[in-house]
């Protein structure tokens, strides 16, 4: 239908690879914040507590308050930072497998809520100092702010998800308070000296404490899961696949990169349009929204070749991570797990099969996969 098509709404689907790298790296191109949408002739739209509350965070900041926000939080998962991580990453995976080797004895397992989900929490929350009896309640609320994020949310998907941001704020700003009262040699005081010395009161660097926190936290879970269970799905889904990863462990990396690729857990990204402009041809008028669709982006033959086959050989490239000032924080962090565990399970589970396709949630921007059974 061509790189950039007319949404039925004020808005612009972009699906060719360069046309969305051009979106997602062109300082013209802005996330829809606050400013933004005081400009729309219906404003309403947008008073949703959920909406609110998500465009407060570093996704939907622009500079210069964005630019503030990002350097306080440094480079967060630069190499140094993977390597004392790492061990950590194989523990949880050891633990977990272990949790999936006992339920195997008897049958079949469910592996997105014995592994997938539990891995990304079980970083992100040692990280933080999340305490492992919360990980439950972080999982489920999280799961239920989403709605906020997509497209078209309806009244009742923006009800749950403001009943769920309501109890993120409440836990968060807890621990912000806690911390303070409590320090530690950790990442969230370390924020919290950051910050002391950068707001104008203690008051203002909690609320940005708040958000930052929530944000990486959330951030770090429902994206990462979806791309642990999309790896093992994908591996398995072809006979002989699982078993030439096992005799050729250094392209784990490559197979990760092709499950990125293949299959993004976040299908699409807004931005509008800083100035009037024109993208692939299309003149695009200020303040109308473009949706970068990844999925779209990352299976255009003139990028990959054969996009729509699964090649682990694959030198081709994707977006999945956006790119620009936007570009995903923990990369570097869903790499590692992702490699982490598929190492492991490549050695520990060479027998390992899919019962069931996966299950996915009703969604269109943040994919999720909320089960999938396996067995050995």
């Amino acid at each position: 239908m061509g790189d950039v098509i007319r949404a039925p709404w004020n808005a612009y689907f972009v699906t060719g690879f360069d046309a969305c790298s051009k979106v997602l790296r062109g300082r013209n191109w802005l996330a829809p914040d606050f400013a933004w949408q005081e400009r729309q002739e219906d404003a309403r739209q947008w008073d949703a507590i959920a909406t609110q509350e998500m465009t407060k965070t570093l996704a939907r900041l622009n500079a210069p308050e964005h630019t503030c926000q990002r350097r306080s939080l440094g480079n967060l998962f630069d190499r140094s930072t993977i390597q004392r991580l790492t061990p950590q990453v194989e523990e949880h995976v050891t633990r977990l497998l272990d949790d999936l080797a006992e339920k195997l004895r008897w049958g079949e397992a469910d592996f997105v809520s014995t592994v997938s989900e539990q891995l990304p929490i079980s970083t992100i929350g040692t990280w933080l100092g999340v305490p492992p009896e919360d990980y439950a309640h972080i999982l489920e609320i999280t799961h239920n702010q989403v709605h906020a994020q997509e497209l078209l949310p309806t009244k009742s998907e923006l009800a749950v998800s403001e009943e769920a941001t309501l109890r993120l704020r409440a836990y968060f700003t807890e621990m912000v308070k806690q911390r303070r009262a409590n320090p530690s040699n950790d990442v969230v005081t370390g924020w919290i000296h950051t910050w002391d010395a950068m707001a104008p009161d203690r008051e203002a660097a909690d609320e940005i404490l708040y958000r930052l926190t929530m944000f990486v936290t959330i951030a770090s879970l429902e994206t990462t899961a979806t791309l642990l269970s999309s790896m093992v799905s994908l591996l398995l889904s072809e006979p002989g696949r699982w078993e030439w990863l096992q005799e050729h462990p250094g392209y784990i990396d490559a197979a990760v990169d092709e499950v990125l690729r293949y299959d993004p857990p976040i299908q699409i990204n807004t931005r509008v349009a800083a100035d009037d402009t024109v993208l692939a041809g299309v003149p695009i008028a200020k303040d109308a929204m473009v949706h970068v669709v990844f999925g779209a982006a990352n299976h255009d033959p003139r990028r990959n070749e054969n996009p729509d086959a699964f090649d682990i050989m694959r030198t081709g490239t994707h977006l999945t991570f956006g790119g620009g000032v936007h570009y995903c924080l923990g990369a570097a962090l869903a790499r590692l797990e992702a490699r982490t565990l598929l190492t492991q399970l490549l050695k520990r589970f060479p027998t390992l099969r899919a019962v069931t396709a996966p299950s996915y949630a009703s969604r269109l921007v943040f994919r999720r996969v909320t089960s999938m059974n396996v067995a050995i």
